[in-house]
């Protein structure tokens, strides 16, 4: 299986977003790709002043990219995107999947959200705007199970082994992990996510700056289920190819078999 991942600079401008996209969608078709994952709000980043209004599942972003999935014949992960949520004053942080046909196969609501409190260094509360998913989610991609998170789900080491306890195999991670801790936190977090789980790891990381004093880290990457990194995007926006060999990761897995010798259910 060839997979890509998108690196975005999605700012304010959401047509300019979904233009970016789709050319790197093209992109990764033209190099052979299975499957493409984009990146965490590839429809917004920025003031939420101009953040666009929340659509449903079936409404325009989601037909963007069923669209690009059926015309390029290839599964699309689109990022994540501002789904209308449970009150006029949150919404869902949303992963819809689709198969080379268009059809929406899959969709993961963002559960873990960012809340931080640093008196006189940062005040955010991702909560204060998003409500939480309460429902892990894989995907069938051809007959391989592909698990879902989003970004801050990264330091939440049980979502991961309750996606490899449904069967994933590989893990895609739409982020907009921020500069200050992505160049601490990223590549050991997602190599041990691999790891732990016997997995490949597929990160598609937001870069640059998309808000006043607010930069992500970029770097996506593609790690394979012994924790190394076989592709990995320079700092602009572009796209990284890994070829995943599922073979090794059932090699891995039979020699080294952590999975099946946890004791503690």
């Amino acid at each position: 299986m060839r997979i890509a991942v998108c690196q975005l600079n999605s700012r304010d401008d959401r047509a300019a977003n979904l233009k970016v996209a789709r050319e790197l969608l093209d992109r990764a078709a033209a190099g052979g790709a299975d499957l493409a994952v984009l990146p965490e709000y590839t429809d917004h980043l920025g003031p939420a002043a101009t953040a666009p209004e929340p659509e449903a599942i079936d409404g325009d972003y989601v037909g963007f990219f069923a669209a690009a999935a059926r015309e390029l014949g290839m599964w699309v992960v689109a990022g994540s995107f501002h789904e209308t949520g449970p009150d006029p004053a949150h919404t869902f942080n949303t992963t819809p999947v689709f198969d080379p046909g268009g059809t929406l196969a899959g969709v993961y609501r963002k559960i873990h959200l960012y809340d931080v409190e640093i008196p006189g260094r940062v005040s955010y509360h991702e909560s204060a705007s998003v409500t939480a998913g309460t429902e892990l989610s894989v995907v069938d991609v051809d007959g391989v199970p592909l698990g879902l998170s989003i970004c801050y789900d990264l330091r939440f080491p049980e979502l991961y082994r309750g996606l490899a306890d449904r069967g994933a195999k590989i893990v895609v991670v739409p982020a907009a992990f921020m500069q200050h801790t992505g160049r601490d936190h990223w590549e050991v977090l997602l190599r041990a996510r691999a790891i732990e789980n016997q997995c490949y790891v597929v990160a598609a990381g937001q870069i640059g700056d998309h808000d006043p004093g607010r930069t992500c880290f970029g770097r996506s990457m593609v790690v394979d289920p012994w924790g190394t990194v076989v592709a990995q995007a320079p700092d602009a926006v572009t796209v990284a190819f890994a070829d995943l060999d599922l073979e090794r990761l059932e090699r891995i897995r039979l020699e080294l078999p952590s999975l099946a010798n946890r004791r503690l259910r």
